[in-house]
């Protein structure tokens, strides 16, 4: 298995590029279930979410070309696909489940594993479930899978999701592209991948209308076109380049990016005492002076992500005073911290709750990474600390970041991959 090991005290300076986004290639690529036309994917992350993605479309019967020198991806439906979706192929990857929507809506029968992913709370999927019922769907969970079927076709109708849900916002969506009628979608998503997802499916010939931030309105349509289209930039990993700057006192360029997509992220890592400088696609991340204590809570889009909780955690506890962080997203996303405690943090938790008690020295230590941004956390801690940090279980940071100690190593890491 393996893991990687940082020695700390170094600055992150010099010039990185962000990749693709995870998070909107994963659904794009699932949207592709609808058309027999030829569709090319740019801008890929070579991540191994991506990868697993590529593979189910490939079991599905899709004709996948992974170019990963390219970052691009080619993907044609020759011949009707299977509707089976296996477990071995959904249980790291909570995004497996978006096969649902397309496949229902195109071939009214699917069985898809309930999916997998990281430990960071339940997300039950019975907002997309209950969403395709209104549709027409009949679903039952037997043995691990959601089997679901809509003789007569999915059909258009008005739904109001009733939290924000990114995946059910785009399982809905793809699926309601390939339905008879229009669908009203209220109280979706509004997260800047969900937009890209639109406006790959407005390429390829889809009816849809976004009505305000959180309306959207589709008109299913039966025929769609080959398209070309560019993946957005990971923000995520845009903001944990900031914070590795920040928290080493570096001088970092951070290129392939759109600054005003981070605006809220950003706005609160300058209050934190971060100097920030946003040009059109990129910015520059200088960090000289002492870090300022925050109150953070994670909400959905434009809100503060909770994809960067454990990465911000980090920051705060190089902060001068107290921090807190809320977490209203997910209800176990707080396992970093009994890793930071091992490395001498001081962090008290209480429910979603944790309280960050700034200017800690962080010492070294194994550690054992528990989700995607849990371990990047820990990577980030190990930049700070005052000796050696090992990282184990590092597969979950391989699912969403793209060479990371590559890009670490060029900005002045020392950080390297062991076996």
């Amino acid at each position: 298995m393996q893991k990687l090991e940082i020695k700390g005290g170094r600055k992150i300076s010099g010039t990185v590029t962000i990749s693709g986004s995870k998070n909107a290639t994963l659904p794009i690529l699932v949207s592709t279930i609808l058309t027999n036309q030829k569709v090319i994917i740019k801008n890929v992350p070579i991540v191994r979410d991506v990868e697993t993605m590529t593979e189910l479309l490939s079991t599905l019967g899709s004709t996948v070309i992974f170019d990963k020198k390219r970052k691009k991806i080619e993907i044609e439906n020759k011949k009707p696909l299977k509707t089976y979706a296996p477990y071995h192929l959904l249980k790291t990857m909570r995004a497996g489940v978006l096969v649902l929507g397309p496949l229902l809506a195109k071939y009214k029968t699917a069985k898809v594993a309930l999916p997998g992913g990281c430990a960071i709370g339940s997300r039950p999927i019975d907002i997309h479930l209950n969403a395709l019922k209104k549709m027409g769907a009949k679903i039952k969970i037997r043995n691990g899978y959601v089997i679901a079927s809509a003789k007569k076709g999915l059909r258009g109708c008005s739904i109001r999701f009733p939290k924000i849900s990114v995946g059910a916002t785009q399982n809905v969506l793809i699926a309601a592209c390939f339905t008879q009628g229009i669908t009203k979608l209220r109280n979706c998503a509004q997260e800047p991948e969900v937009d890209d997802l639109i406006n790959f499916l407005k390429k390829v010939g889809c009816k849809i209308n976004r009505l305000g931030k959180r309306s959207i309105n589709i008109t299913g349509i039966k025929k769609l076109k080959p398209a070309t289209h560019e993946v957005i930039f990971d923000r995520i990993e845009a903001g944990t380049y900031i914070i590795a700057a920040a928290l080493t006192k570096g001088n970092l360029k951070i290129k392939n990016i759109e600054p005003k997509i981070m605006s809220n992220e950003i706005n609160l890592l300058k209050k934190m005492g971060v100097q920030i400088t946003k040009k059109k696609k990129h910015v520059v991340v200088i960090c000289k002076g002492k870090i300022k204590s925050a109150n953070v809570v994670t909400k959905p889009y434009p809100g503060f992500p909770t994809d960067l909780q454990a990465q911000i955690m980090v920051l705060m506890i190089k902060a001068n005073g107290v921090s807190t962080i809320k977490e209203k997203i997910f209800e176990n996303r707080f396992m970093h911290v009994s890793e930071l405690r091992r490395m001498g943090a001081h962090i008290e938790t209480n429910g979603n709750q944790a309280k960050i008690f700034g200017n800690t020295k962080l010492n070294g230590a194994e550690l054992m990474a528990t989700d995607l941004r849990a371990s990047v956390s820990l990577v980030l801690a190990g930049l700070v600390s005052s000796n050696t940090t090992v990282v184990n279980r590092i597969y979950h940071l391989d699912r969403g970041y793209e060479k990371i100690e590559k890009k670490l190593s060029s900005c002045g890491a020392k950080i390297k991959r062991l076996t």
